[in-house]
């Protein structure tokens, strides 16, 4: 997947990477991180009442060019074009959510990235629970410790891996997958609904997601939600606009929200 006005140098600079940036593990760990911790997961457009727009110039302008973030179908897209233009092999992946009480689609994008002979999966989109460094998919059935979170990387059969958090002594199901490669418009319909259905959370609520090097902020309707080394503190907020920009570094689109 590439854009024509992708710039590696720009994207480089938006999620403030320093250094030489090459096609091996180091880099893409650093370079995910550097994005996790600058451009948040958000849902604004929808909750403006935009159907979030998968064309890539679209999602490069809106990123890199408008300081905004975007929800898994832009970050983790935005984020293969980085990989593309590096020379790292990659491709995406259709995942099922695995948090709700009954079965749900395959709408969750991620992208499983090759290097050296090994398969990672990297996710920039999954929003409060998602992983902060590409995990080895050869990495099963073992708990992996990133910052103060720790995962676990399951197989539920010889093709499908379930991906868990621990939150608090508990391991919770974030998401399935299996490693058949997905096209890019092979996602549009799972955006259309996420952007439309009137069941979709992003449809429902406000929720905007940005990781920190010693946890994560949460905003979820107007209740913010801070985790700093595994404690959390909550709080209501009354100050829309400050929020955004002072927590998330957003400046919130013209449209009106809904």
């Amino acid at each position: 997947m590439q854009a024509n006005n992708f710039n590696l140098a720009d994207y480089l600079k938006r999620i403030g990477y320093q250094g030489h940036a090459a096609a091996d593990l180091a880099s893409l760990t650093q370079i995910m991180r550097c994005q996790l911790f600058t451009v948040p997961f958000e849902n604004l457009d929808v909750q403006a009442g935009k159907v979030v727009s998968l064309v890539p110039e679209d999602i490069v302008n809106k990123i890199i060019h408008q300081q905004r973030g975007g929800y898994c179908y832009e970050v983790n897209g935005l984020f293969a074009m980085a990989l593309q233009a590096l020379g790292i092999d990659y491709h995406f992946i259709a995942a099922r959510p695995m948090f709700y009480p009954v079965k749900r689609p395959k709408t969750h994008m991620a992208v499983i990235a090759h290097i050296a002979g090994e398969d990672y999966l990297c996710d920039l989109g999954f929003g409060s629970y998602g992983i902060r460094a590409p995990i080895a998919l050869s990495q099963t059935g073992i708990k992996i410790q990133q910052d103060f979170d720790v995962f676990m990387l399951d197989k539920i059969d010889e093709k499908t891996y379930l991906l868990k958090a621990e939150l608090e002594g508990e391991w919770a199901n974030q998401y399935a997958f299996d490693l058949y490669p997905q096209e890019w418009i092979d996602f549009s319909p799972a955006n259309f609904m996420n952007s439309t259905h009137p069941d979709a959370i992003f449809v429902q609520k406000l929720l905007i997601v940005l990781h920190t090097p010693s946890g994560r902020k949460i905003l979820l309707g107007d209740a913010l939600k801070t985790v700093n080394k595994g404690i959390t503190s909550k709080e209501t907020i009354t100050q829309f606009e400050s929020t955004l920009s002072q927590h998330f570094g957003l400046i919130r689109p013209s449209e009106s929200l809904t």
